[in-house]
């Protein structure tokens, strides 16, 4: 297992996406396996809360 200095976080402050702890954690999201995958992580997190609020609504039915 590769630790978190060595995988890409995107900065939720600036869109930037790092390599390794740059940035405090509280404005890091990750970590991600590729720069490109970073990049993408305002849509990753949209749809895994999407999914989470789905299977929330199922689980309360």
């Amino acid at each position: 297992m590769t630790s978190g200095d060595e995988k890409y976080w995107y900065n939720l402050t600036t869109g930037a996406v790092e390599r390794g702890f740059e940035s405090p954690a509280i404005d890091r999201a990750g970590p991600f396996d590729s720069a490109e995958e970073a990049a993408k992580a305002p849509e990753i997190l949209a749809a895994r809360s999407r999914a989470w609020a789905e299977e929330d609504e199922r689980e309360n039915e």
